[in-house]
């Protein structure tokens, strides 16, 4: 129970983020809507590996966040050389 609430949570979570993402009036907004998009799905792979049975492995999680913080630093690095 306490599972399907948690993922409940956090794709409402994901929606808002995808909504910000679209949103967003500069590319600033759009970059950390992402980051936190990406954030929201290495949670809920988390909270899914949780459950017994379900046959996630924990080195998924890490791959997704490994490349989620990539992507945020590379268009991070854009932007600030964009501005410039």
């Amino acid at each position: 129970m306490l599972n399907t609430a948690a993922l409940v949570i956090t794709a409402l979570a994901a929606v808002l983020f995808v909504a910000r993402m679209l949103r967003g009036p500069a590319l600033a907004d759009r970059v950390i809507s992402v980051d936190g998009f990406v954030s929201t799905v290495v949670v809920g792979v988390t909270i899914a590996s949780a459950r017994p049975g379900a046959g996630i492995v924990e080195s998924t999680v890490l791959i997704v966040a490994l490349g989620g913080f990539v992507g945020t630093a590379i268009l991070a690095r854009f932007i600030e050389r964009r501005g410039s």
